[in-house]
């Protein structure tokens, strides 16, 4: 996830502060009768799912007035739409007074709202505060506009640190060549950094996006060449130049990490609930039966950001000083009678759902390895770091397709690592759902890697 500081709370604000517009607003102006249960929740629900489907709240830095005038009134006009269509459902012979007040006071409101929020940050950036620090690569026409444009416009909330380019310049903002940039940037801690493409070698956008992506840089290029327009990239306008942004994933959006949140703790208490409630206790003698040592088997492994997090696992193991630096193999004369059955049911996992109502883990996610695993696949596996973005998970893309259990050769981590990625990039509620189906058919099954 992109560096933001607290900027990801300004949606989340400006969301709160509009569905309490809504809620006084229907209390005040409309009849008791029409105020309902189900109204009420149909009008919040109509305005969460139109804002997010029009883009409501995604204003930017950059954003113009017109735009900002545009979003009002789009989404304004579809919500109407759907106020309307309740009232023609279900209330058709509903005499509402003081519907024209509430109207008015809707629009009044939410487009006072609007308009406050966004010149009061530009108020706050202008005697600079929650600014980005931001460097530019590059040098040519384009990219001294770009320079140009960040030093006039303070009240954006831009920072420039100055440019980088091959070609020595005695402009103040010069700060070297371009390979001292990637040093800079750490010690800087930039916020994003902007790429002019046509002075730039394609391998240098290669390397410098990968270094971006690496230490969470938000990366655009200043476009001059047709080929670099694709499907990742969305064209923006800093008044009147012209700006390719890297467009955002799902995870870069905090309505994605609430919704994922709020399924994870759904779902992991029912889990606590319906199945450790009684098997805890069940497995305890069980285990506590053949050997000595805990119920759970605890072991520190990378969660989000590379923080640690400790994992717990049924123990299935007897107890050996090798559990941090040796993986599980076939016929692996550690592991007990008991733990050969709820490792192959992969009944040793469930704890981990104590992991996610806790918030180290999440339903659906990379899988944790070892430490030790992962300081090796940091060294030999590109884009390795890139699933550390997002919580690991119970479950996970790779497992159901068949890449879990022993990591044998090079493939094996490369492709768990490329499903991962593909799973960060292209998250829905129902790829989850996917997922978690076809994690219980292959337990049904059985798994022939699970051992």
């Amino acid at each position: 996830m992109i560096k933001t500081g607290y900027s990801y709370l300004i949606r989340p604000l400006l969301l709160m502060i509009d569905l309490v517009i809504i809620n006084v607003a229907s209390y005040v102006f409309l009849s008791a009768e029409l105020t309902n249960v189900n109204f009420i929740i149909y009008i919040n629900l109509a305005w969460i799912i139109i804002s997010y489907s029009v883009g409501y709240y995604n204003v930017y830095r950059y954003t113009s007035q017109i735009k900002l005038i545009s979003l009002l009134i789009r989404h304004l006009l579809v919500f109407f739409m759907a106020y309307f269509a309740y009232l023609g459902i279900f209330k058709t012979s509903l005499v509402i007074d003081q519907q024209e007040y509430f109207l008015i006071f809707m629009t009044l409101s939410t487009l006072t709202v609007k308009f406050l929020s966004f010149f009061a940050l530009r108020i706050y950036r202008r005697i600079g505060r929650n600014f980005r620090k931001v460097v530019v690569i590059g040098s040519d026409q384009a990219s001294k506009k770009i320079t140009q444009f960040f030093n006039t416009q303070n009240a954006l909330g831009y920072r420039l640190m100055g440019f980088f380019s091959d070609k020595e310049s005695k402009s103040k903002d010069y700060l070297g060549k371009i390979n001292q940039s990637f040093d800079y940037m750490i010690e800087n801690s930039i916020d994003e950094v902007y790429c002019s493409t046509s002075s730039l070698k394609v391998e240098i956008i290669k390397e410098i996006t990968t270094f971006a992506k690496e230490h969470q840089i938000n990366i655009k290029f200043i476009p001059d060449a047709k080929n670099l327009y694709g499907k990742n990239l969305a064209l923006e306008y800093y008044k009147t130049i012209p700006v390719l942004k890297v467009k955002s994933l799902p995870f870069d959006f905090i309505e994605t990490r609430i919704t994922k949140r709020i399924f994870d703790i759904f779902f992991s208490l029912m889990v606590c609930m319906l199945i450790l409630s009684w098997l805890i206790p069940l497995l305890l003698i069980i285990i506590k039966l053949e050997s000595k040592g805990p119920l759970f088997f605890r072991q520190k492994r990378g969660g989000l950001n590379g923080s640690e997090f400790t994992c717990f696992k049924f123990r299935s193991m007897e107890i050996n000083d090798k559990s941090d630096d040796l993986q599980v193999s076939v016929n692996d004369p550690r592991i007990t009678k008991v733990g050969s059955f709820i490792r192959k049911t992969s009944i040793d996992e469930l704890p981990q759902f104590i992991n996610v109502l806790i918030g180290d883990m999440s339903v659906v996610g990379p899988r944790p390895h070892m430490n030790k695993q992962s300081l090796q696949f940091e060294k030999e596996v590109n884009n390795y770091f890139r699933r550390n973005s997002v919580k690991p998970g119970v479950t996970g893309l790779a497992q159901v397709s068949g890449y879990r259990g022993e990591i044998k050769k090079k493939s094996d981590i490369e492709n768990r690592v490329r499903l991962d990625i593909f799973y960060i990039e292209n998250w829905s509620f129902f790829l989850d759902v996917k997922i978690i189906l076809n994690t219980v058919t292959n337990l049904l099954k059985g798994e022939e890697k699970a051992y």
